[in-house]
């Protein structure tokens, strides 16, 4: 860990300052610092709330640290989280005509009450509705391990800041794969909870059914931290469970005995890049997952849930639709109108299919407890490209980068997408628990750090 702790993980950080060895606004300097030197190359930072981070840093040190487990770690927020007296964009441009927000997202409260600082928020796909990391508005987020190629999208920024190395923790949303595709991306570990476990109020709406909130990291103990921090009460969300705080942290080092992993087979490796395979072969191989399972109609689950993101989208995006149509990105426009399209007997039949489909991977999760599949079909794609090869066919990057996680966040699944650090460009890997299992799912996904299968590794640019 250096004295800038530029690639320091937050639980350093936070041992560092409860220490004295240094201080919260020291490692806000820092962080700002590092933010204003390497952001107008990575394009992750959309606002950076420096005299809030600092009076955090202050407050901090003013604490007793050993009530905050994050004590002067510096976090920022995908730019769909309400931060108290800034716009929240979206990553749009109708957005900005909104007045500040007047109130921060719990979820942004509850990490500053566990000691950690706030420098800001982040650049994302408009709207949520993106794989790439490509904002028309704003210009791409760029991997930190490549600044020509994707940082992966919605969550483009907040993929980009940790592992390009700017903050060691930030917040994103998953509907669709939106937390796990800049994490296979980007190189850096991501926790998607179960489907109403954090609470969504004061951030920005995709799909009401489908929307996640979750942290990304550069160490699974990070993810636990902040995850653990996180869990609360579910205010005025009402599809956020209100089941008291569950612990994942004292688990993580039980390792891996007594439990039952296996890999999905079929259609979660029909078209995946050899690096993928590659990818999923090695963490399968450390964890001891030799049985090989069939996920029933996961095609069919992809198809339901595009339905119903682009319907339940196109619903609540109408009045933008008719008075700004011209000011949205023409692509996210474009298959929001379609949403707008889609007969009512589909949506019904696809939210039909949503209950039949839950109930045969709860039915799977008898025999297992976690199952892998890949986190993107491919590495990193080139910032602009628009197709590339899946399954023999050239198909659209823009839709595609998301093939494997949308039948997963269709019902709900906790996920943690775990990095391997393959050469050139590292890709991830998806450990998938039955709900609630949050606490199994990083368990695995530590055993594999600690084996060094699976790490964040420091970009160069």
């Amino acid at each position: 860990m250096s004295d800038t702790f530029d690639w320091a993980n937050s639980a350093d950080i936070a041992k560092a300052v409860a220490s004295g060895k240094t201080t919260a606004f020291a490692v806000t300097e820092a962080a700002l610092t590092r933010i204003a030197k390497t952001n107008p190359t990575l394009n992750a930072f959309t606002t950076v709330t420096a005299d809030r981070a600092r009076a955090q840093a202050k407050k901090v040190d003013a604490a007793d640290k050993s009530k905050l487990p994050l004590a002067g770690v510096p976090f920022a927020v995908k730019n769909l989280f309400d931060i108290a007296d800034v716009t929240t964009v979206a990553g749009s441009k109708i957005n900005r005509a909104l007045p500040p927000s007047k109130a921060d997202s719990p979820l942004i409260a509850r990490l500053e009450a566990a000691g950690a600082v706030l420098v800001g928020a982040l650049n994302m796909g408009e709207y949520a509705y993106d794989f790439t990391g490509e904002n028309v508005h704003d210009g791409p987020s760029r991997n930190p391990h490549d600044i020509t190629r994707m940082s992966g999208g919605s969550s483009g920024g907040s993929g980009t800041a940790v592992g390009g190395g700017m903050v060691p923790l930030a917040l994103g949303s998953d509907t669709n794969g939106s937390i796990r595709v800049p994490s296979s991306l980007c190189g850096i570990f991501g926790l998607k909870p179960t489907y109403g476990r954090l609470t969504r109020e004061h951030s920005f709406p995709f799909v009401a059914s489908l929307d996640h909130l979750g942290p990304f990291a550069r160490s699974v103990r990070d993810l636990a931290l902040s995850y653990d921090a996180m869990q609360g009460p579910p205010g005025d969300d009402a599809a956020c469970v209100d089941r008291g705080v569950e612990p994942s942290l004292g688990s993580l080092d039980k390792g891996l005995s007594g439990l039952r992993i296996v890999t999905a087979g079929g259609y979660f490796k029909k078209g995946a890049s050899p690096e993928a395979l590659q990818a999923l072969g090695a963490v399968a191989k450390a964890v001891g997952a030799a049985k090989e399972i069939e996920i029933p109609e996961a095609a069919r689950a992809r198809a339901a849930a595009y339905i119903i993101t682009t319907t339940e989208g196109a619903a609540l995006h109408m009045d933008r639709l008719r008075k700004q149509g011209n000011d949205f990105d023409p692509a996210v426009r474009d298959r929001f109108i379609a949403g707008a399209m889609v007969p009512a007997t589909y949506v019904v039949k696809a939210q039909n299919f949503r209950r039949w489909y839950r109930e045969r991977l709860l039915e799977i999760f008898k025999d297992c407890d976690a199952i892998l599949a890949p986190a993107t079909p491919t590495t990193a794609p080139k910032l602009g490209q628009v197709m590339f090869n899946l399954d023999g066919a050239d198909v659209p990057v823009r839709a595609n980068l998301g093939v494997y996680t949308q039948p997963i966040s269709f019902i709900g699944l906790p996920v943690v997408a775990v990095p391997v650090p393959l050469k050139p460009l590292p890709i991830g890997v998806q450990i998938i628990c039955a709900p609630w299992r949050e606490d199994v799912a990083l368990r695995i996904a530590h055993a594999l750090e600690q084996m060094g299968v699976c790490a964040a590794t420091q970009p160069t640019f």
